[in-house]
């Protein structure tokens, strides 16, 4: 990004640098803040791949779909670059057209994507056939020696969340279950709610503390967590969006120019 910066005048590059950095900090939690820097960079430099590829994903955490997928196609264009062809892919979701990143899993240009872009390729896939209804197409599209290792990458997490997710969704819990937990082992940086889908099949219930006493050090961060059985044990729950629902643009996505959906599988 850097290198791209060095053809603008120092100042400029400066002020783009800011803006971008600002992008890179409040994407997770504050989308709509990172979208307005996104679009302040876009202004000074819309030449630059990077800037491109920035305002993408900022209105790809907005939902912007459209908008998202067009500055994809420009930073595209501008690299020949195949890296953001999964999150384009998913933009097509996102505008309610599963069947189109169907066609995109399937073109030559995933078989140049590195080990976790056809990862998340995959990932994309599923869940196109599951916006279409075909659950037993995506459970066994998340079939893969990636799914079957015990090696733990980037992207294992994820793979095995939406694998168990989309068990649970075809009505086998038992083996959702099995699934949910190995994402959970999975899952060092709490990229998944599987914790929480987890303790959910097992019946386990998570509750704030009261403190009769007044005790309010020893408890205001205090969580029980009740089983079925009525035993207690003290605990915590750090809920993530999966990232499985759409809320498909009014745009028709003919715009030229990474949706939420791990709102996403």
């Amino acid at each position: 990004m850097r290198q791209e910066l060095l053809s603008l005048p120092k100042t400029l590059a400066d002020d783009v640098a800011r803006n971008l950095v600002m992008v890179a900090r409040l994407i997770d939690e504050d989308p709509e803040g990172a979208y307005g820097y996104s679009r302040v960079a876009l202004r000074l430099a819309s030449r630059v791949a990077a800037v491109r590829e920035a305002a993408g994903f900022a209105a790809y955490a907005n939902q912007k779909y459209s908008e998202a997928l067009a500055e994809f196609r420009a930073a595209r264009r501008m690299t020949g670059s195949v890296e953001l062809w999964p999150v384009m892919a998913d933009c097509e979701r996102g505008l309610g057209r599963p069947e189109k990143a169907l066609d995109m899993a399937g073109a030559p240009e995933v078989h140049k994507l590195d080990k976790a872009g056809q990862v998340e390729m995959r990932l994309v896939a599923a869940g196109a056939r599951r916006d279409m209804g075909q659950l037993d197409a995506a459970i066994v599209t998340l079939q893969s020696p990636e799914l079957a290792s015990n090696s733990v990458q980037p992207w294992t997490a994820r793979l095995r969340y939406a694998y168990a997710d989309a068990l649970l969704a075809a009505g086998r819990v038992d083996e959702a279950r099995e699934w949910f937990a190995k994402a959970v082992e999975a899952d060092r940086d709490g990229s998944t709610d599987a914790s929480d889908r987890l303790a959910e099949l097992d019946g386990v219930e998570f509750l704030d503390a009261l403190d009769e006493d007044g005790d309010d050090d020893a408890n205001d961060e205090a969580e029980v967590a009740v089983t079925d059985e009525g035993k207690s044990e003290s605990g915590r729950s750090e809920s993530l969006a999966d990232g499985t629902a759409h809320e498909p643009d009014t745009d028709d996505g003919t715009d030229d120019g990474t949706h939420d959906d791990t709102e996403r599988d």
